[in-house]
């Protein structure tokens, strides 16, 4: 008899989070009500935001609660509907979390045929679509600009600076290490890419920025942001995506470079892919296109099985991943 395993948070982390703060247990298969579908899960995403929703902190979005099924976005199969226009062997899209099955009325049909499947989870999904968003809408390239950003080859940044490229602008990027970078210079076309682990960040961004940086798509926060502060030219844009160096430190990150937000009249704005959800076919008709062109490149990290989700995701948020981290669940 076919049976379901999940992964329920345990403990709320302080500081670093465990294994241990995560539990795997079996349960009955779900069955699916009327207008629902029951999805065999193929690959589940693991992304930092999952960080946050193990805290019960007031945030955009509820927490997960304790005993409940870690969050997370999933691809699968429909192996058995009750719905009036998804059928068996579709593939979709879902929020069903960790877990190897789960049923739901809300599941995006996709075409394996146009992509592999994880890329719905990566290039063409929610990564894809936040760095579409991010830096259309919020930071407002224009053509000739430098355009920097964090977290270069991970799924979101690798996509930012390939847009930058595409829309006309100087890209730059900041990645941990040499082969990261290389990947980021070579691989996917940035014009530039400094190592953060290098040392001398202020130095090394001066010389890959000689004309300043117009706008800076954050994804970790902290001393890399702070430091980029000080680099921004007049009507700069920060776009506020993500803050992974301090997702898990205990106390927060005091930023010293203020006062260039003033001098600069520079513009912060955070970024949440949800208040674009209207939109998400435009951005998937963009990425989808570019994609088929062979022109948006992506990498991804895999991990295999459902009980190596937890270290999947202590990788990633200790920046071991390389690309989109992604489980394979079958």
């Amino acid at each position: 008899m076919i049976r379901n395993r999940r992964v329920l948070l345990a403990s709320r982390p302080s500081g670093w989070v465990t294994e241990a703060d995560f539990r795997i247990e079996e349960a009955p298969l779900p069955e699916p009500a009327q207008g629902e579908v029951l999805v065999r899960n193929l690959w589940l995403s693991l992304d930092p935001y999952m960080r946050g929703r193990m805290s019960d902190a007031k945030s955009y979005v509820k927490g997960v609660e304790l005993g409940e099924v870690m969050v997370g976005q999933t691809a699968g199969e429909v192996v058995e509907s009750r719905h009036s226009t998804l059928r068996v062997g579709d593939k979709v899209l879902t929020q069903l979390g960790w877990q190897l099955y789960g049923t739901t009325k809300e599941a995006m049909r996709v075409d394996e045929r146009r992509a592999p499947l994880s890329a719905y989870l990566g290039v063409l999904g929610m990564p894809g679509m936040t760095a579409y968003f991010g830096l259309k809408e919020i930071g407002q390239p224009k053509a000739g600009e430098t355009v920097v950003v964090s977290a270069a080859s991970g799924a979101v940044g690798s996509v930012v600076g390939q847009l930058a490229r595409l829309w006309g602008c100087r890209a730059v990027g900041i990645a941990g290490g040499p082969a990261k970078c290389e990947y980021v210079r070579k691989e996917l076309g940035f014009d530039a890419c400094v190592d953060y682990k290098a040392g001398d960040l202020g130095a090394a961004l001066k010389d890959a920025c000689p004309k300043g940086v117009d706008v800076y798509f954050d994804n970790v926060g902290g001393e890399i942001f702070d430091t980029l502060l000080a680099r921004m030219n007049l009507h700069a844009r920060v776009v506020v995506c993500g803050l992974i160096s301090e997702y898990n430190a205990t106390q927060p990150y005091a930023i010293r470079n203020w006062r260039a937000v003033l001098v600069n009249r520079i513009r912060l704005q955070g970024m949440i892919v949800f208040d674009w959800k209207e939109r998400y076919g435009e951005a998937l008709g963009a990425l989808a296109g570019y994609f088929g062109q062979g022109r948006l490149k992506y990498r991804e990290s895999v991990v295999e099985g459902l009980e190596n989700a937890p270290r999947g995701l202590i990788a990633l948020l200790r920046g071991e991943n390389f690309g989109k981290q992604l489980v394979k669940l079958a």
